[in-house]
């Protein structure tokens, strides 16, 4: 299932959190979270106030939100970040070259939410723009990671 956001270009913490909580809600197996860039942080506050079971989550690029907001993104409603470590199987995936998050900043983020942090290397917001289409490396890393929490 894909959450599909209102407003893509405007976003709004708390309907992205209401839109994945139903979204969630509708699943009829087990749930598997994928998310990128502010979809991360969209997870993250979703996991602060909500307790629905996740096997795992991937999250790949999450922007740094002080970062982003005063570099003309729309994005500063989302912070701070979710201070909480999420209660579910995690790896945080980052691009060394980034433009909207530093690597270290993507670091200290997986650390704060007791994910394990995978450095992409300079592949930039891991992105089409960025020149990704299919990415077979995060197909690989959510097998790893379904793999590592299996019952």
């Amino acid at each position: 299932m894909r959450v599909e956001q209102r407003d893509w270009e405007r976003p709004d913490r708390d309907e992205w959190v209401a839109a994945l909580d139903d979204t969630v809600a509708r699943a009829t197996g087990p749930v598997v979270l994928v998310a990128h860039s502010l979809g991360c942080h969209t997870v993250a506050h979703w996991a602060d106030k909500h307790d629905a079971p996740v096997r795992a989550a991937l999250l790949v690029a999450p922007p740094d939100i002080e970062y982003s907001a005063s570099h003309g993104a729309p994005i500063a409603g989302f912070g701070p970040p979710a201070a909480n470590p999420l209660p579910f199987p995690t790896v945080l995936a980052a691009s060394g070259s980034d433009p909207w998050a530093a690597i270290d900043q993507s670091r200290r983020l997986a650390e704060q939410w007791g994910a394990r942090f995978v450095n992409l290397g300079d592949v930039g917001h891991v992105n089409p723009a960025s020149g990704f289409g299919p990415w077979p490396q995060g197909e690989e890393l959510l097998r790893a990671l379904l793999a590592e929490t299996a019952d």
